[in-house]
Parts: structure tokens; sequence; C-alpha cells
């Protein structure tokens, strides 16, 4: 695991993860600054576009919008979620969010504590048959936004 240190990470050094939907950037990770409580990153949706439904089962989410008009289903629930307005998720909570607006919409989020593994720390639960997950995993430090649970 990277020892902690402050460091600055660019949006433009972080490859975009477009599989959910939206643009999904994972700045501040283990892997890129080595955080040990979560990580933070920044979703860009376009008009019309939106993230699928997924839910975190190990962190809480927390999400800053910086700009843009969105809806975020939260348990199934529809939501406005407007600039300058934060929201908390908790863990298990199922969410999907969508750009119903016409400019751009950005949002901040950060997830915390990690999950033992990355592969646990997201399940979508749109598109795909999820696989239940299991506690009691090794904790490897990598970003738990990047990995799937999928059958």
């Amino acid at each position: 695991m990277i020892k902690p240190r402050p460091r600055i990470v660019d949006l433009s050094d972080v490859e975009p993860n477009v599989r959910r939907g939206g643009d999904l950037r994972a700045m501040l990770t283990p892997a890129t600054v080595g955080s040990t409580s979560g990580f933070m990153g920044v979703a860009i949706v376009q008009p019309g576009d939106r993230i699928g439904e997924h839910y975190h089962p190990y962190s809480e989410e927390f999400v800053y919008v910086v700009c843009g008009d969105l809806e975020v289903d939260l348990d199934g629930d529809p939501h406005p979620l407007r600039p300058e307005q934060g929201l908390m998720i908790p863990a298990y909570m199922r969410h999907r969010f969508r750009n119903v607006g016409e400019v751009e919409a950005r949002i901040v989020f950060h997830l915390g504590p990690l999950a033992p593994r990355p592969q646990l720390g997201h399940v979508d639960t749109e598109g795909t048959e999820t696989v239940p997950v299991t506690a009691g995993a090794e904790a490897s430090g990598a970003a738990a936004d990047t990995a799937e649970v999928r059958s």
C-alpha cells in the first residue's frame, strides 16, 4: 500500500470510467494518494445521461453538486438535486443519478469507509444480476469504486 502523502491530483490525470454512465473519475484514492479511510472523485454527467443504479455495501456516499440539475433516485424514490446541495447516501441504499437539465452536471463524491476489497465496494443493480456481498475479505488498498460485483 502507498503511504499517505499530500498530493494534488488534476482531473485530467485520471482516466474516465464510463461503464456505468456519465464520466466518473476517482481522483483521491488508495492507489493515487494512499488514502486509508475512503476516496473522492468527480462525476460529469451530460444532459440526458445518467449513472446507473447501484449501492455500496460498506460505504456511505457523500455527494455535492457543483453545477447542473440532477434527479437522484434513492431506493426508487426520485428527488431533485441542485447546485450547492449536498446529500449523504447510507450504505446499502440503491441510488442512480440523472441529468435532467440542459447543461453538463458535475458532482463531487466521497465514499468511506473503504470496502475490505475493491470488488466488494460497488454493486450494480441495473442491467445485471448481482451477487451477494460477503464480509471478511482482506483489505487491498485499491479504490473501491473501480470494481463491480456481477454474476
